[in-house]
């Protein structure tokens, strides 16, 4: 199984580092076939494939069933389980044993957790015990209750508050960050001072590499951030085979012949 050894032993100015979600086993393998480097179960299943409006409702049992769907259909990508809400940061114990689970019986290499001052020393405890950690400060959707979800970092003492926290989980161990609609000259010093790599979303061009969740990424989206670009038009791909195939089914011209099997002298009595 690739390892984090494998994103933080590179030379990111060299070849930036590629992260996208994905929920799913054949996701998973395009992704992988792409030669992505990171993907990310993100708990943005929540809104991106369960019809939530939120991360929120997303429960540890999800994210462990997809994780192993995710680590089933990749064979060079690191995995990457998000800890979803409230599976972490009320116990040690208890976060220790739901991150443990990630890599034990889901088959992930690393958890990632909303960062803040709180997760400092459970990052820190995590890799003592073996579990790489992937930090994640600027805009945390999980704290979508507390801070909205515009952009973090705006002013003088957040920007601070956010650099301090970056090096304070570097310190602890994190193997990168997430750095998460923040202004990107904020996220370009947060990267000149980090010697783990960051990783941008919504956070300009100067990190050492980019996620995108899968949807907004192929335009399987309905609605994207104002930060994410489509590169293909999976939606409109989607609508016109399905259309096509409705039509299909009520003119009679499928199935045709070619999607026929007829058993010749097969007779049966009525």
């Amino acid at each position: 199984m690739p390892s984090v050894r494998d994103i933080v032993g590179r030379d990111p100015e060299a070849d930036p580092i590629t992260v996208l979600t994905a929920y799913d086993t054949p996701t998973a393998r395009i992704v992988d076939d792409a030669g992505i480097d990171v993907v990310l179960v993100g708990d943005s299943i929540g809104d991106a494939v369960l019809g939530h409006d939120s991360a929120l409702p997303v429960a540890l049992d999800t994210i462990a069933t997809h994780t192993a769907a995710v680590a089933r259909g990749v064979d060079d990508a690191l995995v990457v389980a998000d800890l979803p809400f409230l599976s972490y940061g009320v116990s040690e114990p208890e976060s220790v044993r739901n991150a443990g689970r990630m890599l034990k019986e889901a088959g992930a290499g690393a958890v990632k957790l909303e960062s803040g001052p709180h997760t400092v020393d459970l990052t820190r405890r995590l890799v003592e015990l073996g579990v790489p950690v992937q930090a994640h400060l600027g805009l945390t959707p999980q704290h979508i209750n507390r801070v909205g979800l515009q952009r973090q970092g705006t002013d003088e003492e957040a920007a601070a508050e956010i650099l301090d926290l970056a090096a304070a989980h570097e310190e602890a161990g994190a193997f990168s960050l997430i750095l998460e609609h923040i202004p990107a000259n904020l996220a370009a010093i947060v990267t000149e001072e980090l010697d783990i790599p960051t990783i941008g979303i919504g956070a300009g061009p100067e990190t050492d590499g980019q996620v995108l969740v899968v949807n907004d990424a192929v335009g399987l989206s309905e609605r994207a951030p104002p930060f994410a670009t489509a590169f293909g038009d999976v939606r409109g791909e989607m609508i016109e085979a399905v259309e096509a195939y409705r039509d299909a089914v009520t003119t009679g011209t499928f199935p045709g012949e070619e999607e026929t099997y007829v058993e010749e002298g097969l007779e049966l009595d009525n």
